[in-house]
């Protein structure tokens, strides 16, 4: 990469096909330094094709809907990305894309298009960690240093990480079961709300009275920064059967009573949980203490809130993203592409789609399944 770098990126792991450009303009004399203290990132286009109405009638994501819907959009996307920012391939120096973790066959759709152009333009290429995405994010935002405290919460994932590096993360925790994200939607299908869930529950939990049902707080009396969400989505499913079976039915009020009910509890549970993890983080004496927050569910401001009093508790600086930027976009795998060939590191034509890539390499996998398999 040279000083002044453009770098297109695609990403379809899930539900959203998204491209991008990203523009890293160096200041320094070493174009493979720190892009946050020499330099300065740029989101020239960020386009996002979404598929909630494919998806509605179901109650989630169908893979198979999912896969096709990016085979037929993913070169529109690439193709908007690059009106939107006013350049052409003959622009671009470089192609980041999201080659894991996700639903196979959607992050293989990204990746053959990306490996495509690649070809044809003969740009270099580079496979981004999708997680790697998301935590890399508070880098492009806010210009944050290494290392820092990151919480991935999402609606697959949910992992405290020491982020250190473009490719340096130790995870302190996560969840041994459903992820937050994956909770809500639950959540929300019990209740009768549209998905996705986070946002109609937060939604709900706005007019609803959070101590009227006390659900439980999973895994706050285990040591250790591990999550558990599984068991409080049980606890308000059975919480619903209990009103209905007493009433004969279920009110707005009773609704939305749960929902703040439910809401309260995350958020209780991942402020405790991040109180922990900062312990370890700021046991490492960082000469820039910074809690960040990226991922779909990071968009909740109940959490938000939540995490921001914690980060002020132990004199930590709070880093959240946009909202835009919170849930699945290209513009984090572009970034992360920008920091990746920065280092040295690129990829050929044997590139491939992985449904499982963890961050942290070394540590034991979480035990637990959800809706994207074993957590990493």
């Amino acid at each position: 990469m040279t000083k002044k770098s453009t770098i297109l990126g695609i990403e379809s792991s899930c539900d959203d096909t998204a491209a991008a450009v990203v523009r890293w303009d160096m200041h320094g004399s070493d174009a493979r330094s720190d892009a946050r203290s020499d330099g300065s990132a740029e989101i020239l286009s960020s386009v996002v094709q979404g598929q909630l109405e494919l998806h509605h009638a179901y109650g989630g994501v169908v893979p198979e809907i999912a896969a096709r819907a990016h085979a037929e959009k993913i070169d529109v996307v690439v193709k908007q990305a690059l009106i939107e920012a006013d350049l052409s391939l003959s622009d671009i120096d470089g192609i980041a894309v999201t080659s894991g973790p996700g639903l196979i066959g959607g992050v293989l759709s990204g990746v053959m298009c990306a490996k495509g152009i690649a070809a044809g333009a003969n740009l270099p290429l580079v496979g981004v960690n999708h997680l790697a995405g998301h935590a890399l994010t508070p880098r492009l935002t806010d210009q944050i240093p290494y290392p820092y405290l990151m919480l991935l919460v999402s609606g697959g994932h949910c992992q405290f990480l020491i982020v250190r590096g473009v490719d340096d993360f130790t995870r302190l925790g996560g969840t041994i079961d459903d992820a937050p994200g994956e909770a809500f939607d639950k959540t929300a299908r019990l209740l009768g709300l549209a998905q996705p869930g986070g946002p109609s529950i937060e939604n709900e939990a706005k007019s609803g009275d959070p101590t009227r049902f006390r659900f439980p707080r999973p895994l706050l009396n285990q040591p250790g920064c591990n999550l558990s969400f599984s068991g409080l989505k049980t606890a308000l499913l059975r919480t619903r059967d209990q009103v209905i079976a007493e009433k004969s039915g279920l009110t707005r009020i009773d609704r939305a009573d749960m929902c703040a009910g439910f809401q309260a509890a995350v958020v209780d549970v991942l402020s405790e949980k991040t109180a922990r993890a900062l312990a370890l983080y700021l046991a490492e004496n960082p000469a820039v203490r910074t809690l960040a927050v990226a991922g779909g569910v990071a968009a909740n401001l109940a959490i938000r809130g939540g995490l921001e009093s914690v980060s002020s508790g132990f004199d930590t600086n709070f880093v959240a993203p946009p909202l835009a930027l919170c849930t699945d976009n290209a513009a984090m795998i572009a970034y992360a592409g920008l920091e990746l060939f920065a280092s040295g590191a690129s990829d050929d034509m044997t590139l491939t789609a992985r449904p499982r890539w963890p961050l942290d390499r070394i540590s034991p996998h979480l035990t637990g399944s959800g809706k994207k398999g074993a957590k990493s």
